[in-house]
């Protein structure tokens, strides 16, 4: 995710992973198509959700726009075919200081909360055909444009983030160290005043699965710099690059809010409560392998019931809603990049950044610009 939480070196245990299939490779054309079809309907869902960002929108509502939209898109595509299809996470919107994973249900308080003029707000939503995922997010402003311009330390945060995205897009090549990534993520935020959430986690993906076993581990903490296995990109793997940066020391902790967004783990346990049995019914049949929130299921109060034990005996993992622990604001931006044969292939992205709306005086140094001058396709 995305699944973009401190890296946990605790010992857990280990789940089922989706193994890639020989015909699902990216020499397969139309296994290329299908993401790019994802990726349309990720975009188009989180360009819904945009357009009702204003003051008063309420949280839950913005949430079911992006999830219906993805719903009503997903069966308009491949309309004939029986493949698998739908969300591949969640419509989440995160303010302020909340980070991500923020998919409130309906009975939840925070959920009626209206957003306000200049709430930082993160959007982040994914879609699937066949298991092959695309997923997008997003940081708009309320009530920003050129005539009410973001200024000061909240344009600093929104250029940090795009400005490190360009740059690790530019990084995504064949033989690339997760390491130097990170390095380049670090160096260009740190131009702006601010750093990559400390710990946050770039994935590589594979078929029914966005948070793959190779890591792009983001502002490492003291402890986790020399246990973070370095990776090397390489042709024909798909990345979920999801950049999450903050003022101040750009510190993460788990935040009071329920957790609603969950994914099956892969670990087994027979479960001993029928609610619980049901949840878990329905989540195989309905997300697979893919998070979902539980505002998703068929009946919310059940399913509230059953994550209990599910969660518990860990068959669910949980995605805890993450803040910066200093309430400083974070700002995102998330894509999914292919890297093909022929080249590399970024296809999710939120609406252009616009310099009249994001006016910062900061600017990156003459290695960065070079760096950001160089194409995003290649392969070298």
């Amino acid at each position: 995710m995305m699944r973009t939480k401190v890296l946990d070196t605790k010992k857990k245990a280990k789940p089922e992973t989706a193994q890639p299939e020989e015909e699902y490779t990216l020499d397969n054309s139309v296994v290329i198509d299908k993401y790019k079809s994802a990726a349309n309907v990720a975009n188009l869902a989180l360009a819904a959700v945009i357009e009702q960002v204003k003051e008063n929108a309420s949280i839950y509502e913005l949430c079911k726009v992006g999830d219906n939209k993805v719903d009503e898109l997903c069966k308009k595509t491949y309309a004939k075919s029986k493949i698998s299809r739908g969300l591949s996470y969640p419509t989440s919107v995160s303010v302020n200081s909340i980070a991500c994973h923020f998919s409130p249900v309906e009975s939840d308080a925070e959920s009626a909360k209206p957003l306000q003029k200049g709430d930082i707000v993160k959007i982040q939503i994914g879609a699937h055909f066949d298991g092959l995922a695309a997923v997008v997010g997003h940081t708009v402003v309320v009530g920003a444009s050129e005539a009410e311009p973001v200024t000061g330390e909240n344009a600093d945060l929104l250029a940090a983030a795009h400005y490190a995205a360009e740059g690790i897009l530019r990084m995504i090549k064949p033989g690339k160290k997760s390491t130097d990534i990170s390095d380049v993520a670090t160096k260009i935020t740190q131009t702006f005043g601010c750093l990559p959430l400390e710990g946050s986690l770039c994935h590589n993906q594979i078929r029914n699965k966005i948070d793959g076993e190779k890591h792009i581990v983001l502002n490492p903490g003291e402890d986790q710099k020399f246990k973070v296995k370095v990776n090397e990109i390489e042709v024909g793997e798909v990345y979920l690059i999801d950049i999450l940066v903050a003022g101040g020391q750009a510190k993460p902790r788990t935040t009071k809010h329920r957790t609603t967004v969950f994914a099956k783990s892969g670990t087994t346990y027979q479960l001993k409560m029928q609610v619980a049995r049901s949840l878990y019914s329905e989540v195989s049949s309905k997300f697979a392998t893919f998070p979902f929130s539980i505002r998703c299921c068929e009946d919310e109060r059940k399913a509230r019931m059953g994550v209990i034990e599910c969660a518990k005996s860990r068959v669910l993992e949980s995605f805890d809603v993450i803040e910066e622990k200093d309430g400083n604001n974070v700002a995102q931006v998330c894509f999914t990049v292919l890297v093909t044969p022929k080249g590399v292939i970024r296809i999710t992205q939120g609406p252009a950044f616009n310099p009249k709306v994001v006016i910062t005086d900061k600017k990156v140094d003459s290695e960065i610009t070079a760096l950001l001058n160089t194409s995003a396709k290649s392969l070298k």
